[in-house]
């Protein structure tokens, strides 16, 4: 397992890139508490920017190395030096990593809080440890509001009545809570939850690219009025059907 380090990753600081059978492990390691900084954001982009273009990586785990913090949100001065034109191209980060062709995953067995928070929401899915995990928004306490993305995306994902409690309160979700909301896909016990997420990842890698591509999509284009989405998903559902993939599927089923 994590047997292929490729070269194009290397020259990290903050984190680490290990590839194995189609996935990609990427290991924050930022001490002490893996701060959204000048130093780990910048990271962020360049490999999220690497991964895109790799095509050996079809499913990308985030994970991190400190046992306490997933990402534990961003560096305020760092943000005070950021020109608002500049923190743009932030939103602009996440969203491609939301809109990346690739599945992304977030394992969280710690603490993830205000921008940390917004880059799990621009991943695909997020599964949290029990006991360990906690989510939170805690701008408005200090006198500020998200702005990596939390209002907009975390509406879609828990509805606007919760989301206001989790801005407004800025209070910690424990896993269980965040799962019930619907913020984490799961909440598993500590010993679960690497070999539940390795196990998702390596089945979806199995698949092929132009799939998972396709699927998300189409998933995607669910936030259109309901005709053009489907629309769009019979679209990628024809271009899936063109792939050379599939049509050797079908010749076996068919002959």
């Amino acid at each position: 397992m994590y047997c292929e380090r490729l070269m194009s990753y290397r020259g990290y600081e903050c984190l680490s890139v290990q590839v194995d059978q189609g996935v990609a492990f990427v290991t924050f390691d930022h001490p002490p508490r893996n701060a959204l900084d000048g130093v780990l954001y910048p990271e962020i982009e360049r490999v999220q920017l690497e991964l895109e273009h790799d095509d050996r990586v079809r499913v990308v785990v985030f994970q991190s190395a400190i046992p306490k913090y997933f990402l534990g949100g961003a560096d305020l001065r760092f943000i005070l030096e950021v020109p608002r034109r500049r923190f743009l191209v932030w939103h602009e980060c996440f969203e491609r990593l939301r809109t990346m062709s690739k599945a992304t995953i977030g394992k969280i067995e710690g603490i993830t809080r205000g921008g940390g928070s917004e880059f799990l929401l621009a991943l695909d899915m997020r599964f949290g440890t029990i006991n360990h995990a906690l989510v939170s928004q805690p701008e408005v306490a200090i006198g500020l509001i998200p702005g990596g993305g939390a209002t907009q995306r975390l509406s879609c994902i828990v509805g606007r009545s919760r989301v206001l409690e989790i801005i407004l309160g800025c209070q910690e979700l424990s896993a269980e809570l965040a799962e019930r909301y619907g913020y984490l896909n799961q909440a598993l016990p500590h010993k679960d939850l690497t070999p539940f997420v390795e196990q998702l990842a390596y089945r979806i890698a199995f698949f092929y690219k132009t799939s998972i591509a396709f699927a998300k999509a189409a998933v995607e284009a669910a936030e259109l009025p309901v005709m053009e989405g489907l629309i769009t998903e019979a679209d990628y559902f024809y271009l899936s059907l063109n792939t050379k993939e599939a049509q050797e599927y079908i010749k076996t089923q068919t002959n």
